[in-house]
């Protein structure tokens, strides 16, 4: 069976409005939302892998405004996507200095395939087209964002 990026993200895994106001908080807040769903079984194990991650690789802010942090854990039961937008902006320490308004985070099972490099990669991969920015941007639901990562990311 061929994973689908329907089969990593749904609307219970994204919100419109984090209230985080710092990279650890919206790390928390998206594994909050894959605890939810059942996807991440042990939400501290998993934030503290991403964020050793994050630590690891001097941060996954990239310029435009987006973050990609990630990380395979044993807490995570099935890969996912969880994604935030923040009003503010959030330091994920992109070499530009921009603060991230996008955060997408990654999970995969440990010992999982490359699953989530397939999936890092297209998103990556779309994220340079600024119309899918903007339209991530202003998607005025959990839908609405639902919709565009569907229809823009392939994998």
């Amino acid at each position: 069976m061929t994973t689908t990026i329907a089969d990593l993200i749904d609307t219970q895994l994204v919100t419109t409005d984090l209230a985080a106001t710092d990279r650890d908080g919206a790390i928390a807040e998206l594994t909050a939302l894959l605890a939810a769903d059942g996807r991440v079984t042990d939400p501290d194990t998993y934030v503290k892998a991403v964020l050793a991650r994050e630590e690891e690789t001097g941060g996954t802010g990239m310029e435009s405004g987006i973050a990609i942090p990630h990380a395979k854990s044993p807490a995570v039961t099935r890969a996912a996507v969880a994604f935030g937008r923040s009003g503010s902006g959030l330091d994920f320490g992109a070499e530009d200095g921009t603060p991230a308004d996008l955060v997408f985070l990654i999970a995969a099972p440990e010992g999982a395939d490359d699953l989530h490099v397939r999936v890092l990669s297209r998103l990556a991969r779309r994220l340079i087209h600024s119309a899918f920015r903007t339209a991530l941007r202003e998607a005025d639901s959990s839908a609405a964002v639902v919709d565009v990562i569907h229809r823009e990311v392939e994998l």
